[in-house]
């Protein structure tokens, strides 16, 4: 693999690099000037830094020259004349206490209605055994002995491998080595509680917490949906309290983690001092799809095992060593629309076999339903420099009917980080190109869809272990995470970090950081 360096942001004409490099007082006189471009765009980008330091501190300015006319009038009337001002004012003792007392009932109903603070303790992702690696050469193999009697269809199975983004260390359960793969209920439960007990045993020795400290329990899991539950399950391994309020949520696609992540934070609203656990996993051995259909071989190709469970909580004693706290949770649901509904959908093909079907139109109703998401997101983390824009833009193209582009917010102003669902190339690429990210925004999600593939709900987690990996988390920042799912969903969380985070000396990336990130070609030749 080759280290993957980004460009500098701002290259500068080859004139202007020679001019630099052969300065001399000799040629002072008639060194080259910087190209009329170069020098729009820097005197562009300094007007844009301008306007946001104005609007965004506008308070400030607009509070520095009251405060100095009120020190302007004091000095000007000197103390003899402020004694007397005092003086002069008659205080009477009830309209003192009825006052006092109207501040203490209007802070206590105040602080008694704000909502609680919702913290992240720590999170735990699950990392395969290399046994259960996948190389691109194996993956092949299998799906020419598989689908033996139609080559086309390995034909477009390698054509979507090539270009999915995907490394040679992916990992699929044990059932889906097996030539043919053998999807039995037994083989997923082993999946499920391979990947949901390590997770959540790992969570533990980090946190440090008991099992009978925890309080709320959610797992989602899209496909394998058992009886008993998912939750039931590890209420069973961990012998978990009798009262615990558990919860197992299916059918809900990639977005179901952040769809877990609101469902406690509004039940550790109503429970106070309660700690909640979250899992969000995928179990693949049921997914395995071994017909011919092509918008359901897709599936096949993009989707890896994986898990992560997190540990949320109201407790205020945990504020100072929790890592991130919960911001905000936006839901977005399209399934009103017929075409967004049917987008992702489960299905038998004409022969009878069960699979995902991915439709054509994925990628444009992914857009549509960001587009609902950002316009709801937007008012609660944009600064009030790209709120400004964006609602001048609005009245323009709405109200005067004025020929002008849509403004796209720069929400590189509102986070420092960006944990894209990892769905698979197209995603990655559609939303950069959305929201204008660099290379490096994204970094966190291509890495995570090389390494470990499309983990489903889970893939969010991998990509924040791996900006923690990095050791860019700080103190302040925040991160929004973003996830897409079926029905059609588009979820997403805003978290800031909570303190400074040192790379951890355990985790999924533990082994492969110092790899990272590498050059993923467009299309990698089998």
């Amino acid at each position: 693999m080759v280290a993957f360096k980004p460009p500098s942001p701002f290259p500068l004409p080859p004139s202007l690099t020679h001019s630099l490099y052969s300065l001399s007082s000799k040629h002072c006189r008639n060194m080259p000037q910087p190209s009329p471009e170069f020098s729009s765009s820097v005197k562009l980008k300094y007007v844009k830094l301008g306007y946001q330091y104005l609007v965004n501190h506008i308070l400030t300015f607009l509070l520095i020259p009251i405060m100095i006319g009120v020190l302007i009038e004091v000095h000007r009337l000197g103390p003899d004349e402020i004694l007397k001002l005092w003086n002069s004012l008659h205080f009477d003792l009830v309209k003192i206490l009825c006052s006092s007392f109207l501040i203490i009932f209007a802070a206590t109903v105040y602080f008694m209605s704000k909502p609680l603070s919702i913290y992240l303790v720590d999170y735990a992702c699950y990392k395969p055994p290399v046994t259960c690696r996948v190389p691109f050469a194996t993956f092949m193999e299998h799906a020419k002995i598989i689908l033996r009697s139609n080559p086309k269809s390995v034909d477009f199975q390698m054509r979507i491998l090539e270009r999915s983004g995907l490394g040679e260390e992916t990992c699929l359960p044990p059932a889906i080595h097996y030539i043919p793969p053998r999807p039995t209920m037994t083989a997923a439960r082993e999946e499920a509680q391979e990947i949901i007990f390590s997770a959540m045993d790992s969570l533990l020795n980090k946190t440090g917490l008991e099992a009978k400290d925890i309080d709320i329990l959610i797992v989602n899991c899209s496909i394998f949906s058992p009886t008993p539950s998912l939750s039931a399950m590890v209420i069973n391994n961990y012998k978990l309290r009798s009262n615990i309020k558990s919860f197992s949520l299916s059918g809900m696609g990639c977005s179901a983690g952040l769809i877990s992540i609101k469902l406690a934070r509004d039940l550790l609203q109503v429970h106070p001092n309660s700690n909640a656990v979250v899992i969000s996993t995928e179990i693949i051995t049921p997914n395995c799809y071994q017909g011919k259909e092509r918008a359901m071989l897709v599936s096949n190709s993009l989707f890896r095992m994986g898990g992560a469970a997190i540990l949320l909580t109201n407790r205020r004693c945990e504020r100072r060593r929790a890592k991130y706290r919960l911001l905000h949770v936006v839901r977005t649901h399209k399934g009103a629309d017929d075409k967004s509904y049917g987008c992702v959908k489960e299905e038998e093909d004409p022969e009878g076999k069960v699979g995902i079907s991915l439709s054509k139109d994925l990628m444009a109703i992914a857009g549509e339903a960001l587009k609902s998401n950002i316009t709801t997101t937007g008012p609660l983390v944009l600064p009030a420099s790209e709120q400004l824009l964006f609602l001048l833009t609005v009245i323009g193209f709405k109200i005067l009917n004025l020929n002008w582009k849509p403004y796209i917010p720069d929400f590189k102003q509102a986070f420092e980080h960006f944990c894209i669902h990892a769905g698979g190339r197209a995603v990655i690429d559609e939303l950069q190109e959305k929201l204008q990210l660099s290379a490096e925004h994204v970094e966190a999600s291509r890495m995570a869809l090389h390494r470990f593939g499309n983990t489903s709900s889970s893939s969010l987690w991998y990509e924040l272990s791996y900006i923690e990996a990095k050791g860019r988390t700080k103190k302040g920042d925040r991160i929004w995470q973003i996830a897409f799912g079926s029905g059609f969903k588009c979820n997403s969380a805003v978290w800031q970090c909570n303190r400074n985070i040192e790379p951890p000396r355990d985790g999924p990336w533990i082994d492969c950081i110092q790899r990272y990130p590498v050059r993923i070609p467009e299309v990698v030749k089998l």
